[in-house]
């Protein structure tokens, strides 16, 4: 039961960085500011291989983060 969790977590955290890729890849923000968003992407990516549930709330904070960016990749409100 536990392993098909696993399995379903793992699914789940791989379609969110997907997602998460193509927000950062459509913000209208600076090549050193993508840059940045992108390592963050890879460091949760990483993560994943080791510790899924931590990379799981690492990747909510990022979109988090992202969803108070506006489409200019600048805070919003």
């Amino acid at each position: 039961m536990e392993e098909a969790a696993d399995v379903e977590l793992y699914g789940l955290v791989a379609q969110r960085l997907k997602d998460a890729h193509a927000r950062v890849r459509a913000l209208d923000v600076s090549d050193a500011e993508r840059a940045a968003l992108t390592r963050s992407l890879l460091m949760v990516t990483e993560a994943a291989k080791r510790d899924l549930p931590e990379a799981a709330r690492r990747l909510a904070r990022f979109v988090a983060d992202l969803d108070g960016l506006g489409p200019t990749g600048r805070t919003t409100g």
